[in-house]
């Protein structure tokens, strides 16, 4: 098989118009900022081809969604072909789509969709050169479809339409029923590098690491204020109702799978709602990774602002040397015992620059990229945060205080509480690993209700 005009790619892409394109992204992005990332993500794959094109001869032709060939090569320019794609689900429209490109004489296609970032010319020139020795090529995603597939002519003659036929598309079957078909036809598949594709607010990560010249559209907000919640139905109301009407800020709500009403209550409250599986670490960078702000203020759900929160923020942020910060703590409740737990917390923060994630903690987002987010622990996702912001800064403490439920120091009782967690403190500086230390947290929360 030789190169040129033998060989073609095909991109899957749709013209972005506002409403009508990365429809799951929209409650976070908006519509037009949905159609935004649309059209930087193609921007983004085109650019890769065209300096595809330096090194291979090949066909390039475009199926798109929406608009018409006009606009496409207004958009992308003239030196492609451009075809909508046809009527009927994914695996009828790449059926078309080869079946045009076979007939016009190709003898090896690829078809790759535009909203894989982490796709390279390599990758490319690599799926062409394993197409000479197998049938098929797949990209698998990481979500279980795929964001590649190549096929030789004279395969197609053995594959079409049977390698399409009864996938349940949109699911994470995809790939392994399209590999199950391919070995009941006797074909012979090669699988390149698993990558990300950006369908869901949580996969906006893998754009924001592979595409630094295409920033993730902001909404121009100042702080975007993350909460991770699971079954919090009645403390969201009063976390959530002091955020109300506030032009610079806000506020996404990282569902873990709540059985109550607390993603319902956020959104009548105007909060954009994520759901992620229950892991505090996950959600909060899944909210991170949607976030329009230049600041991400991380908020537990029983948590309470204190009032013009914003200004105090914006200050420290913004001086010289400071790489995040927090507020003081203030346990809302008259105990005795709270009042000391506050001065060795409050004491702790300020002398130690170790605050814990009750007391809201604030950062830049550049910052929280670049150091990679929280790590996915079970627990003590806060006090490694802030051990890898140290080395990029001061952490500063506000003067302004935030109100926390006093509910899991009253569950397990005041000493109880705090003698568990300098427990875990210790224990983790001495290599014990998150999940023993997590799974021992949870039986002395059993524990304490019997």
């Amino acid at each position: 098989m030789s190169a040129g005009a033998c060989e073609r790619l095909i991109i899957f892409t749709r013209y972005p118009e506002p409403g009508k394109t990365k429809t799951r992204l929209i409650p976070v992005l908006g519509e037009q900022g949905a159609a935004k990332l649309q059209r930087q993500m193609t921007e983004h794959l085109i650019s890769k081809v065209r300096n595809l094109l330096k090194f291979r001869s090949l066909t390039i032709e475009i199926r798109y969604e929406e608009g018409n060939k006009s606009l496409m090569q207004n958009w992308l320019g003239p030196e492609f072909s451009y075809y909508p794609q046809q009527e009927g689900d994914i695996g009828q429209r790449m059926c078309f789509a080869l079946d045009d490109a076979f007939q016009s004489g190709t003898k090896a296609a690829i078809i790759i969709g535009t909203d894989i970032p982490g796709i390279t010319i390599d990758s490319l020139k690599n799926a062409f050169e394993k197409l000479k020795t197998n049938d098929l090529i797949f990209g698998p995603a990481s979500d279980g479809g795929y964001y590649l597939i190549g096929i030789k002519e004279v395969s197609w003659s053995e594959a079409n339409p049977q390698l399409f036929s009864g996938i349940n598309w949109g699911t994470a079957e995809v790939l392994n029923q399209t590999l199950h078909l391919a070995d009941k036809l006797g074909l012979g598949y090669s699988l390149l590098e698993t990558l990300d594709d950006v369908d869901q607010p949580e996969d906006l990560y893998a754009w924001q690491q592979c595409a630094e010249a295409y920033p993730i559209p902001t909404s121009q907000k100042k702080i975007s204020i993350i909460i991770p919640a699971l079954n919090e139905a009645d403390n969201i109301i009063n976390t959530l109702s002091a955020l109300k009407n506030r032009d610079e800020v806000e506020v996404i709500l990282v569902d873990g799978g709540s059985c109550d009403d607390t993603a319902d209550i956020a959104r009548s409250s105007g909060a954009k709602v994520l759901t992620t599986t229950p892991s505090k670490a996950r959600q909060m960078n899944a909210g991170a990774a949607a976030a329009s702000g230049e600041i991400l203020l991380f908020l537990h759900a029983d948590n309470r602002l204190p009032k013009n929160f914003e200004k105090p923020i914006l200050d420290k942020i913004s001086q010289n040397g400071v790489a995040a910060g927090a507020f003081q703590l203030c346990i809302d409740s008259d105990g005795r015992g709270l009042r000391f737990i506050e001065r060795v917390a409050n004491w702790r923060s300020r002398h130690l620059q170790a605050p814990y994630g009750d007391q809201g903690i604030f950062v830049t987002k550049a910052l929280f990229d670049e150091i990679g987010g929280y790590p996915d622990i079970p627990i003590m996702e806060d006090f490694e945060l802030i051990r890898r912001l140290r080395r990029k800064g001061k952490i500063v403490i506000l003067n302004e205080a935030l109100k926390t439920s006093p509910r899991r120091w009253l569950n397990m009782g005041i000493f109880k509480t705090w003698l568990i967690n300098q427990i875990i403190i210790i224990a983790y500086h001495f290599g014990a690993s998150p999940e023993s230390l997590a799974h021992w947290y949870r039986r002395e929360k059993v524990k304490s209700k019997i």
